[in-house]
């Protein structure tokens, strides 16, 4: 179990940690003088710089068996994913590779080194029907990201492994490095006087990163075991979210168009009524995600937005 009262340093290893979550959960644990970071990506090295770090291709199960050995960890965070939702309907391969292989093997080896992993996942095991969902809701995923990332989660559950899985959803904030989030987007965008395309029809709960990174750091800390949502305070239509980020960035509203799902035409069916509900993770976490005009006020002061 994690302490900060402890001596001896905790060990944890971030895999994926140049992606947009990953940034922030090395920036948080680097602040803490308790805990000892191993940071492993694919890329050949780490965007934020001084840290132990490890290039890594976890579709390797060699790969994935060195960097166990090389850190011994107390916790693995395993933030890495192919996210592409439209990709995966023709990059099938790949998508099963490291959404479904890859947890398979990261929980083989956390197992053997006596590690808890804390695994991400998503609200598209969903269909978006009836949504939003509790834990203890019937899964049924509507495209291949979705299938794959419910094969990582079933992974996980038929191993051996102590875990934690952590759904969430609309992942937004301030990573500095690698693709904007959707808030910076429709930022950029609207000052920049594009029109915009927002769909009516896709319901969430927006995650701020940074609440996502608390809450996985108190199942840390905790030792808490299951499976745990961890999504925003307010449910929003896309449209109405965008409108919310126009608002307070006193952008032009006249620049957003609404449109329906259907009519952009992708790939990959979304769930459309979604959104996860975070009662469980509030009562055994602790988790108090903030409001959303408090999260562009925090994104607004760091990335001088």
């Amino acid at each position: 179990m994690l302490s900060t009262g402890n001596i001896l340093k905790n060990r944890i290893l971030i895999i994926g940690s140049n992606g947009m979550l990953g940034q922030r959960l090395l920036e948080y644990y680097k602040k803490d003088n308790f805990t000892e970071i191993f940071c492993a990506s694919v890329e050949p090295e780490s965007f934020i710089k001084d840290i132990d770090y490890k290039q890594t291709d976890i579709t390797n199960k060699n790969d994935i068996k060195a960097l166990m050995r090389a850190f011994y960890p107390d916790v693995v965070i395993n933030a890495a994913a192919y996210t592409n939702v439209d990709k995966c309907e023709t990059e099938k391969e790949t998508a099963w590779k490291i959404n479904a292989l890859a947890v398979e093997n990261i929980a083989k080896y956390s197992f053997a080194y006596n590690a808890h992993l804390i695994h991400i996942s998503t609200d598209y095991v969903f269909d978006g029907l009836n949504g939003p969902y509790t834990e203890e809701d019937k899964v049924n995923p509507v495209s291949y990201y979705g299938r794959t990332k419910l094969a990582g989660e079933n992974a996980i559950n038929s191993s051996n492994v102590k875990y934690t899985i952590i759904r969430t959803n609309v992942l937004y904030g301030p990573a500095k490095h690698g693709r904007m989030d959707f808030v910076k987007w429709v930022v950029n965008s609207l000052r920049e006087g594009k029109n915009i395309n927002i769909v009516t029809d896709q319901i969430n709960n927006p995650t701020y990163i940074d609440d996502l990174v608390k809450g996985i750091d108190s199942a840390a800390r905790l030792s808490k075991e299951g499976l745990f949502n961890i999504g925003g305070a307010e449910f929003l239509s896309r449209l109405d979210f965008t409108y919310r980020i126009a608002d307070f960035f006193n952008l032009d509203k006249n620049l957003i168009k609404p449109i329906e799902t259907r009519e952009l035409n992708q790939p990959a069916k979304r769930p459309l009524k979604s959104g996860l509900i975070n009662l469980k993770s509030e009562r055994d976490l602790f988790y108090k995600p903030l409001g959303v005009e408090e999260t562009f006020a925090l994104m607004k002061n760091e990335l001088n937005l």
